[in-house]
């Protein structure tokens, strides 16, 4: 188990300072997304210093600066910031372009209701018509679904049911020797939480209300960050661990394919 470390260096990269002050601020990647209509792929690539998915520096600038203001931020230190790591200010670029790359596309076109009623009732009145006019004197013998079943059981054949979706207690228990599974239920509150693999991608990032849970697996190691980590158990590759979060308290940690620690 080990603890993550503050950079190196004084002044964190111009992602890094996002990522960090929009979890200070208690929001998700979704929520910062909504209030500055910056799609989320683009978020989380600035998060990760990767500039390339905003169409060029003077895209990336006002992407910067509009995160920026939604997390608290001071925007012209953050832009200033990232001129000196990329180059200086970039030339003007005509507004149309900007605009044309981040268009929201318009809504699909409502389905005609009308035609899709009048169809229905023609069918309708068809179905009647071909009831009354074939004699309904003569029985059907086909068995009905009731029957089928009845039938199915009578024979001993076994019912097929669908697997259900909602994972077993028992799952966490038996999580595999080859992976890092990590279990956090939101005993005693609510809990926000990041979970990142061990190459940087993002396993989950939510909101947990009381009661919920969450379950990720990495090959390697997961890194979590826990908000209000006091309100939350942990249970790592089967076995609860044992932790003095408080609450409202932010922790960072990690875990890997040998945690929790034998004795």
């Amino acid at each position: 188990m080990s603890l993550g470390n503050s950079p190196t260096d004084d002044r964190p990269s111009v992602g890094r300072t996002l990522q960090l002050a929009r979890i200070d601020a208690k929001l998700t990647v979704d929520q910062i997304s909504s209030q500055t209509r910056v799609r989320v792929p683009i978020v989380q690539a600035i998060e990760q210093d990767d500039f390339s998915r905003c169409g060029g520096d003077v895209y990336a600038r006002g992407h910067v600066r509009n995160i920026a203001r939604a997390v608290g931020l001071d925007p012209a230190e953050l832009v200033a910031q990232f001129d000196a790591e990329h180059g200086g200010k970039p030339a003007p670029t005509p507004a149309a372009p900007m605009f044309e790359a981040e268009r929201i596309r318009s809504d699909p076109r409502r389905p005609n209701w009308t035609g899709a009623m009048i169809a229905a009732i023609v069918a309708l009145i068809g179905f009647v018509g071909f009831t009354v006019f074939s004699g309904g004197d003569s029985k059907d013998d086909t068995p009905t679904a009731v029957d089928a079943t009845a039938d199915d059981k009578g024979s001993g054949g076994a019912t097929s049911e669908a697997p259900s979706a909602e994972p077993t207690e028992s799952a966490i228990a038996q999580a595999p020797a080859d992976k890092v599974t990590v279990k956090i239920v939101a005993s005693d509150g609510k809990s926000w939480i990041s979970a990142k693999g061990h190459d940087g991608s993002t396993l989950e990032e939510t909101v947990l209300q009381q009661g919920g849970s969450v379950t990720v697996q990495d090959d390697e190691r997961i890194n979590l960050i826990l908000g209000n980590a006091g309100a939350v158990q942990l249970f790592v590759n089967g076995r609860e661990v044992d932790n003095d979060f408080q609450l409202g308290q932010v922790e960072r940690i990690s875990y890997t394919k040998g945690d929790p620690e034998v004795g």
